[in-house]
């Protein structure tokens, strides 16, 4: 929008930008409801998959073409001139669309990056050459005699060690493959007996937890394995996990891991001490990484560097070396890690039958990719290419030879700045839908779009600058009688804002409203996170919550606590038009919730801050709020409320005025 993307452009996007170098506007077609448990009923299977492709190709109907095309999956269309084979047609060339994510391709100057630091990395390689060790030799770990142990791994290590009597082990981990230590379960071992459990009364603590939701400190003895029973430290170098047993035994083994699932091999320490205590303050080594081979820990063809057997200045080199060698790996680690994102996979579609009455076990003849043959002709043949056939019925609906696509977008335009559409029902120009009430002014704008190439912006400057947007909308008793919804315009029809141009409106005046353009959004509410998310409204605000309303996470069947009651749609459901209702909880909420009343203290800050006497702070709140310097009566009556209140009431006042929230 900020660009002015013609909008034809735009629509080939959303279907097929993959084919032109706009792999994420395909977000569009996978952005609906997924039911990602399925299930083992072959049937269900088969219904899940019909309802997911329903749902992309009735919502690109109705969004663009403004037709109620779901309406013919069981049968022909009851009103419209749709057949169901032209539904099944349509189901052809989403057929190989699926739910998920896929990698972006990497960016050209990405690619250059990573070939410099390839180059970097072969000559810091050459220059260490003379530092490798020699095979199974750990830098000054153990002396060359000694056999080393098998290196550790993600799924199980066993540490063999002298039984020691003990009320405390400390596992410490100084370093990692990747990233802050992770360990699934820590087992102590007293003869068979895992005295360590949690149920056997040994108690955990930790240097730090890493906070996320699956991964707790009352998972490191739990009995339970896998990656979501798992602890994590918060710290990548010298975190530690603690186990206090319930009393003193003899221990002389311990088990721990990574992931005992085996589905994770990252996290895992390769530098590390297990200690004991029996009074949690003299320690005791029970075993280390020092006697473990390091080779093909993470790479097997990584080489190791022994640095002990050089001069001092020699060995420091080295080592800077190595840390420069390091640094770089991690710098094409970043650079080569590919960005997924969640705009659909796609994947070459088996033939396509029409069912019969919609029954996934009833197909009947095979349908080659097509459009609705009723508008304008699209045939593809049965072997086109999946990416081929969206990007042909992208430009189908773009063309501007197609009857309905530059009608229905004007449309929405001005049911956006109108309150009402020329039709209004703006996702159905079908039979079922109304008729325009000003059909050739309809025509008029489809083809003023088309001819300025597309641009919205040059649409809506035309709407905005029109006599029909500036009209008053001091209503005439004379008109009223015949046109009481002013559907034929012969008054700008007055309305309440929507929530989102309320809440904004409320932040812009009183000086908090976060203008970025992009980023992460906020969310409006407070996460509990359990087996799944709960969601609970926020009850106070910060700086990170007065964005514009339009980068705030939006949660399906949760409401914002404050403006959801402004007709805020159901996250879960897309709807073509707001619905306008009045209620006593809009009116409580906008009077007493907790942001209003803290926005309201703000606006009385600003007043005071911008305006040097009584007078000129009601002036200056009518100018901010309504646009206008008051009238003169309306000074004196402020200063009164004022006098009987304080300026945050009044500011509280001003910011629930009709004029604050109707569009006049």
């Amino acid at each position: 929008l900020n660009s002015d993307k013609p909008y034809d452009q735009f629509i080939i996007e959303q279907l097929a930008g993959d084919a032109i170098g706009q792999d994420v506007a395909t977000g569009f077609l996978v952005a609906g409801p997924n039911d990602i448990v399925k299930g083992r009923d072959p049937l269900l299977g088969l219904t899940q998959r019909q309802d997911e492709l329903a749902d992309i190709i009735n919502t690109t109907g109705t969004t663009f073409l403004g037709l109620t095309i779901g309406c013919a999956r069981c049968h022909n269309h009851k009103f419209d001139p749709i057949s169901q084979t032209d539904y099944y047609a349509m189901q052809a060339i989403f057929a190989g669309v699926f739910h998920g994510e896929r990698a972006l391709p990497i960016d050209p100057a990405n690619e250059q990056r990573i070939a410099a630091i390839d180059r970097k990395i072969e000559t810091l390689k050459q220059q260490l050459q003379p530092f490798t060790a020699p095979p199974n030799r750990s830098a000054g770990a153990v002396s060359e005699a000694k056999e080393l142990r098998e290196p550790v791994n993600a799924r199980e290590n066993v540490e063999l060690f002298q039984p020691v009597q003990a009320r405390f082990v400390r596992f410490t981990v100084h370093a990692t493959n990747r990233g802050e230590p992770c360990i699934d379960e820590l087992e102590i071992y007293s003869g068979d007996q895992n005295v360590g459990l949690a149920s056997s009364g040994a108690q955990s603590t930790s240097s730090g937890d890493f906070i996320h939701p699956l991964h707790k400190l009352v998972h490191i003895n739990d009995g339970k394995h896998g990656n979501a029973r798992s602890w994590i430290a918060d710290k990548t170098s010298s975190g530690w996990v603690q186990i206090e047993l319930a009393e003193a035994y003899t221990i002389d083994r311990i088990k721990w891991g990574r992931d005992r699932t085996g589905r994770y091999a990252d996290r895992l320490a390769i530098d590390y001490r297990i200690e004991a205590s029996v009074d949690g303050r003299a320690w005791t080594m029970l075993c280390s990484s020092a006697d473990r081979q390091r080779r093909s820990v993470v790479n097997p063809k990584d080489p190791l560097y022994d640095f002990d057997a050089f001069p001092i200045e020699e060995a420091r080199r080295g080592e800077k070396l190595q840390e420069e060698l390091q640094s770089l790996v991690a710098q094409r680690e970043r650079w080569s890690a590919p960005t997924m994102v969640y705009a659909g996979k796609f994947t070459q579609p088996d033939p396509t039958h029409r069912l019969y009455r919609g029954d996934p076990l009833s197909p009947r003849e095979a349908v080659a990719p097509a459009a609705i043959k009723s508008l304008t002709p699209l045939s593809l043949s049965a072997d086109s290419s999946e990416q081929e056939r969206r990007l042909a019925l992208a430009r189908w609906i773009a063309d501007p030879g197609n009857p309905l696509t530059a009608r229905v977008i004007v449309n929405r335009l001005w049911q956006f700045h109108f309150g009402t559409g020329l039709v209004d029902t703006p996702s159905d120009f079908g039979s079922s839908g109304t008729l325009p009430t000003h059909p050739d002014l309809l025509d008029y704008l489809a083809v003023e779009l088309i001819d300025s190439g597309w641009s919205l912006k040059h649409l809506q400057r035309l709407i905005l600058t029109s006599a029909t947007w500036r009209q008053s909308s001091k209503p005439r008793d004379e008109a009223i009688a015949i046109d009481a919804t002013s559907r034929l315009l012969w008054r700008f029809p007055p309305r309440r804002l929507e929530a989102e141009a309320i809440r904004d409106s409320v932040l812009a005046v009183t000086g908090k409203l976060d203008s970025r353009i992009g980023g992460a959004g906020f969310s409006g509410f407070e996460v509990e996170p359990e087996n799944v998310r709960h969601y609970f409204p926020k009850k106070s605000y910060g700086p990170e919550d007065w964005r514009r309303m339009l980068y705030m996470t939006k949660v399906r069947q949760e409401r914002d606590s404050v403006f959801g009651v402004f007709d805020c749609p159901d996250f879960n459901q897309v709807v073509p038009q707001r619905t306008r209702s009045t209620t006593p909880l809009q009116a409580l909420n906008l009077l007493n919730s907790p942001f209003l009343v803290q926005q309201a203290f703000f606006l009385a800050e600003r007043l005071n801050a911008e305006a040097a006497n009584a007078e000129a702070k009601v002036e200056l709140a009518f100018r901010l709020c309504f646009g206008r310097d008051p009238l003169p009566g309306e000074v004196q009556v402020s200063l009164d409320f004022v006098s009987a209140t304080n300026w945050q009431a009044f500011g509280r006042a001003m910011l629930n005025a009709n004029e604050f929230v109707f569009i006049p």
